[in-house]
């Protein structure tokens, strides 16, 4: 006998056969309930559910239909500073009891961890504005794969040098999630993710390049139209032939918006708890600071409509709120979930499961503008390879893109090697572009660093 109830369906929601997000809640209290039944002095719960569906077109023709349909239950319980966690893609009472035995018993067997626990009561997040995540699209397999072949299509007719692609593919997803703790507080949202994406491949003298172009958004119409991306999957693609290795040198690198989020991502790993308590950050201490050049801003937007990771609460359910990280050079704050923050001597900030929504303030000159003020150097339009240090900052990828003499782009680059230090590369910018990347949840500029390592020749 269990105190979960027995109902263990919820009737669908009409738009997308997912279950009621109120029945998510009545049974992530109910949960909740029953670990405290059980001994647990406190507890945390997560529940979801998705559907999804993947088309995929290639040879002009069908290659894939996906239907996806998944629940998930994660839960962790505290016995004093011990602590348990389990999870279950089962969500009847009997599933969910038995995860919930399971956390328990590990709990009884772990080390007292004197950081574990709830955040602070006094930081759940209270009423939860509505973010416009949720527009399921009406979408069936066959209106899909019309897409998918309009989008092949489109990348396909750009150029005779167009001679295959790896898959179009148009992808639908809508999910709930619940979460809830022993302080009394469950939250929940619905959420829906649309995407188009192409891979074309290019053939020349030289042999083949291969490129990609996607567009992803909350509500179908803030997708690009599907030509479009098609079209652009070719350009990119059919521009790279021909491509050759860069001379060795110093010179100035331009980071184009879709790699230059990789050089934020590295600021945020280097300014989060996890490395921050384990002394493998080399922004450690850093706070109120200079760590970057005086025209970086990087800001957090929790609450935009239809953002891409938007949400009112993090993953300890601590409210989530407007802040500035790097305020004109200058670190502002960390990054940090209840947890970390404790380890840290700290106060969470609300970002427990990282960022939401990061915007890079804009400079003025565009594109064309930023390659003819750095004379001599490398665009990146790609980057390979793992090689970042954040311990001490050292930097070192493979790229490619495109070389520049006398401030115009002369051809194209690939196996290439760029090498810096995050520290210097961030006091090293010369220029943030005007031409930010609004289709993703970290929103930058082309970025220029004035002088890195190029190995190449």
């Amino acid at each position: 006998m269990t105190g979960i109830s027995a109902v263990d369906t919820s009737p669908a929601e009409s738009e997308s056969g997912l279950p009621q997000l109120a029945w998510l809640e009545a049974r992530t209290r109910e949960l909740l309930a029953e670990a405290e039944r059980r001994g647990a002095d406190q507890a945390e719960v997560s529940l979801s559910a998705s559907r999804a569906l993947s088309v995929t077109a290639r040879a002009r023709q069908r290659e894939s239909v996906e239907h996806e349909g998944d629940c998930a239950a994660s839960l962790t319980v505290y016995c004093g500073q011990r602590s348990g966690s389990a999870s279950t893609t089962d969500l009847t009472g009997d599933g969910l009891c038995a995860a919930l035995d399971q956390a328990l018993t590990i709990a009884r067997f772990t080390e007292a961890d004197t950081f574990a626990g709830l955040a602070d009561a006094e930081l759940m997040a209270g009423e939860q504005p509505d973010l416009s995540l949720y527009h399921p699209w009406s979408l069936d397999a066959e209106q899909a794969l019309e897409m998918a072949l309009e989008l092949e299509a489109a990348a396909l007719d750009y150029d005779e040098r167009i001679a295959q692609t790896e898959g179009a593919t148009v992808a639908s997803r809508d999910g709930v999630s619940v979460y809830g703790n022993s302080h009394g507080f469950v939250g929940g949202e619905r959420a829906s993710r649309h995407a188009l994406s192409c891979q074309p491949l290019a053939r020349g003298d030289a042999g083949m390049q291969r490129e990609v172009a996607f567009s992803q958004a909350r509500h179908v119409d803030d997708l690009q139209a599907v030509t479009d991306v098609g079209r652009l999957a070719a350009e990119r693609a059919v521009s790279r032939l021909g491509a050759r290795t860069p001379p060795t040198t110093t010179a100035s690198v331009l980071f184009t918006p879709r790699v230059a989020r990789g050089l934020w991502g590295h600021l945020i790993s280097a300014i989060s708890g996890g490395a921050l308590y384990r002394n493998a950050s080399f922004l450690k201490d850093r706070i109120d600071e200079s760590i970057a050049v005086d025209a970086l801003t990087l800001s957090q937007h929790p609450h935009r409509p239809r953002g891409l990771a938007s949400a009112a609460f993090d993953g300890d359910g601590v409210a989530t709120a407007e802040r500035t990280l790097v305020e004109r050079g200058v670190l502002r704050g960390y990054v940090l979930s209840a947890y970390t923050a404790r380890r840290l001597g700290l106060a969470s900030t609300g970002n427990a499961g990282g960022v939401f929504n990061l915007d890079v303030a804009p400079g003025t000159d565009d594109f064309d503008a930023l390659v003819a003020g750095m004379g001599r150097g490398l665009v990146v339009t790609e980057l390979m390879g793992q090689g970042v240090n954040l311990v001490n900052g050292d930097y070192s990828r493979g790229a490619a893109g495109f070389w520049v003499e006398n401030g115009e782009i002369a051809y194209p680059v690939e196996n290439a090697t760029i090498a810096g230090n995050l520290a210097e590369m961030y006091q090293g910018i010369d220029a943030l572009g005007s031409d930010v990347d609004f289709g993703a949840a970290l929103r930058t500029p082309s970025v220029l660093i004035g002088s890195m390592t190029i190995a190449g020749q």
